[in-house]
């Protein structure tokens, strides 16, 4: 039996830069070989945080919209919004709560906390278990390729053109090495004054 994390494909990444950071995924959604949609977003906005879901389309949808509820209820109780710190805790938590019944998904949490306006990028296994880095996090059928892409290509302190460039070329040349990722992909470019949403064309094949 196939890996229920790779069945619809998908890949997602994140980068830490110069006071910014990026995420970008493929917009595939697949069943295997055969190609369902070109427009799946992997990538959901939670104030200035940022999640990456790859795996399990189900699980994708059903985790947005459970963290939609949940930083909601954040801002009720809090009456502030939600640092990615925080967020990346949040996110821990509620799938250590289904350790017994995971979701099949690789979450990456990407922002800039408010307060210090340093980068956060940090990475999740199927229970929870937090991977902090400051370079890069990868995750889904492509992350073999984009560990390599992203090994060669990052350097420490990159500038958001920069760092842009440097997300971009390593999603797209991992993903003309993956058969079930592709179809176009989407960055995100985020700094403490601004958030940039760019769209990649990539092989439709």
């Amino acid at each position: 039996m196939s890996d229920p994390s790779s069945i619809n494909g998908g890949t997602v990444v994140a980068m830490a830069g110069k006071d910014c950071v990026a995420i970008g995924c493929d917009l595939r959604l697949g069943m295997q070989g055969l190609t369902v949609s070109y427009d799946f977003p992997k990538i959901f906005q939670y104030d200035n945080t940022f999640l990456g879901l790859a795996g399990l389309a189900t699980d994708v949808t059903t985790l947005s919209e459970v963290f939609r509820y949940k930083v909601n209820l954040y801002h009720l109780r809090e009456e502030r919004k939600i640092e990615p710190q925080t967020f990346a805790n949040l996110v821990s938590s509620t799938l250590y709560e289904k350790r017994f019944g995971p979701y099949f998904v690789g979450p990456i949490v990407a922002g800039i906390n408010s307060k210090t306006d340093k980068p956060y990028i940090c990475g999740f296994d199927l229970i929870g278990c937090i991977n902090f880095a400051d370079d890069f996090v990868v995750g889904g059928t492509a992350s073999d390729q984009l560990f390599g892409m992203c090994e060669s290509l990052w350097e420490p302190n990159l500038e958001p053109d920069d760092l842009f460039e440097t997300i971009s070329q390593a999603l797209l040349n991992a993903l003309d090495r993956d058969a079930i990722s592709g179809s176009g992909a989407v960055i995100y470019l985020i700094t403490k004054d601004k958030i940039v949403k760019r769209l990649l064309k990539t092989r439709q094949d």
